[in-house]
């Protein structure tokens, strides 16, 4: 049963006031990421010093790890039964279906703005959206700031809630008929339009809801589930308390305020002891400010600046902060290009960085399975309101195709998709090659499986077929080869080689000209015709004629002509000339 919006509007209220921990928790680090800690802790910054002195640690590790967990992983479909082509080439049109939804939505582009929210925020809403325009579905990817999703006993989404801060402004640019609503019943000239409101975006199974809670809950727009489920996924951080999800660098934001601390301090000390005061002994009765500046004293090893000692126990607090980051963060040093030791192998590199591969490979798990329901309600979306038959485009396996496809024939009903990062997932690449390998010759997984595991997309049925005829060309060309290596013997033996020359001429110029080398030797080796075969000449026939045909008895009888006795083909053929009698006996 939909909820009223007075429901909706309750729940929201409810969820905002749960979550208020960790949406000022989510402010604090974007403060951080921006660079403005001192609107954190502005206690500990001086006036003049608005922005942080050192490396924005934070900005820099979270880019980095973004990055790497950015790339999208292969999106095949496949089927139950391996054995039959035409499931086969069923699924790998639903393969190149789901790549197009991805392709068009520009969903790799997105996910390096998402991989970050993902680590930083630790939960990434993505949501499938229905593109009249263009008949299909659409990914979008939500920033999770302001974002309310609420899920069931077993982690099912069962609501998800977005707030906008808009202006005034924009809304009414968005929502001309409704302006008098947004601006209260006042004009224009009475209301600041560049002032700030709220607007909440509701979704369940049954509605989906745009209203302004500052003014009386007002409803913008509605319009009912299309599909009759949620239609947006959400991808969680694992973490202690599901319930309050924590980033990847929640624990080490005051770390970061700390060095920024430290780093004034210290510039601060470096200042007070170059502008500290002169020590002069007491015959100087007159000096001179500035360079070359002479001072006249009986004792000029007196004369020196007051010194200020600095504690090397202030830098040694510093060093010991960047640890603390690393380890908070779970950034290895070896990230950066900076390893502490004098001479290291690949296998202590690979050790150094392991616990940045673990995070990248628990990441690309958790997201393999929110791209599997998301490439699911894009089927059931195409499926359900863009019944007719329309035409892709895009490059797929690097190349430019054109597919004619209708949703109800060839989704019909199937929304399962594999998402895979591949054997390449938590290995560098040198060591997924290998195993991969060892594993194919071994016979522990198929060449199928190992081409629908690479990490990037791929036409598995194509490329299969690509395979064989590269193959058999090669072998034709093996054959060609060796054919023209039997001329020396042929030529020695007595034969006459021309012949087989000129043939393997003309494929070379054949091929030269752009033409396949099948076609080719199809062409050239083409075997000749038969001759026609010689007609025979039969004189005519003598005696009765088919209607009076002459019985066994010798009568005349009427019906269908009887067929010529062996003895009366004979007599019915020419005499042969004493020429050709003589030809015979003389063998």
């Amino acid at each position: 049963m939909a909820l009223t919006i007075e429901q909706i509007a309750d729940k929201v209220t409810a969820l905002k006031h749960r979550n208020f921990n960790r949406d000022a928790a989510m402010q604090d680090i974007l403060a951080v990421r921006k660079g403005e800690i001192s609107g954190i802790a502005p206690d500990m910054f001086p006036e003049g010093m608005p922005k942080p002195m050192v490396a924005n640690f934070v900005d820099v590790a979270a880019r980095d790890m973004a990055e790497v967990l950015a790339p999208l992983p292969s999106f095949n479909c496949s089927t139950s039964n391996v054995n039959s082509e035409r499931a086969k080439k069923f699924a790998d049109k639903r393969t190149m279906i789901a790549n197009n939804y991805i392709q068009t939505s520009k969903f790799q582009s997105q996910m390096y703005t998402g991989a970050d929210w993902y680590l930083t925020y630790a939960f990434l809403p993505i949501v499938v959206e229905p593109d009249f325009e263009n008949q299909m579905p659409r990914i979008r990817i939500e920033n999770p700031l302001g974002s309310y999703p609420e899920f069931d006993k077993y982690g099912r989404l069962v609501s998800f809630t977005k707030r906008y801060i808009k202006t005034v402004r924009e809304l009414i640019v968005d929502f001309p008929e409704y302006e008098v609503q947004i601006l209260g019943g006042y004009g224009r000239e009475d209301h600041d339009l560049n002032s700030q409101m709220e607007l909440v975006r509701y979704e369940d199974k049954d509605q989906v809801i745009l209203y302004l809670p500052d003014r009386g809950n007002f409803v913008l727009t509605y319009a009912p589930n299309p599909i009759g489920k949620m239609m947006t996924v959400v991808a969680r951080r694992p973490g202690i308390d599901p319930d309050e999800p924590r980033g990847q660098f929640d624990d080490v934001l005051w770390v970061q305020i700390a060095r920024a601390r430290f780093a004034y301090l210290a510039m601060d000390a470096a200042e007070k002891s170059v502008m500290a005061p002169l020590a002069l002994p007491n015959d100087v009765q007159e000096f001179a400010f500035g360079p070359d500046a002479i001072l006249r004293s009986a004792n000029p090893q007196s004369i020196r600046r007051v010194g200020l000692d600095i504690s090397p126990a202030a830098f040694t607090e510093q060093a010991a902060l960047q640890n603390e980051m690393r380890l908070g963060s779970r950034y290895p040093e070896g990230r950066s290009g900076v390893i502490d030791a004098s001479v290291i192998t690949g296998q202590g590199i690979q050790a150094l960085l392991g616990g940045f591969d673990t995070q990248i490979k628990a990441g690309q798990q958790i997201l393999s399975e929110a791209f599997e329901d998301v490439i699911s309600l894009c089927f059931h979306m195409d499926e359900a309101l863009f019944p007719a038959t329309k035409t892709m485009r895009g490059i797929y396996n690097g190349a430019p195709y054109e597919l004619t496809y209708t949703p109800y024939t060839d989704i019909k009903g199937d929304y399962t998709v594999q998402v895979r990062y591949g054997l390449m997932s938590g290995l560098d690449p040198s060591r997924a090659l290998i195993f991969s390998l060892q594993a194919l010759q071994a016979d522990l997984i198929s060449r199928d499986f190992v081409m629908r595991e690479l990490p990037w997309s791929m036409n598995v049925v194509a490329e299969q077929e690509r395979i064989d005829i590269e193959k058999m060309r090669n072998a034709l060309t093996s054959s060609l080869m060796a054919i023209s290596q039997a001329i020396p013997a042929m030529a020695t033996q007595g034969a006459d080689p021309s012949e087989l020359v000129m043939k393997i001429a003309d494929v070379i110029d054949m091929r030269r000209g752009g033409v396949a080398v099948e076609d080719a030797v199809k062409k050239v080796f083409a075997p000749p015709p038969p001759p026609p075969p010689s007609p025979v000449e039969t004189p005519p026939a003598q005696g009765p004629t088919p209607e009076q045909s002459m019985s066994p008895l010798g009568e005349a009888t009427t019906g269908a002509p009887v067929p010529p006795q062996p003895e009366a083909v004979a007599q019915a053929q020419p005499p042969m000339d004493i020429g050709t009698m003589l030809a015979q006996l003389g063998g």
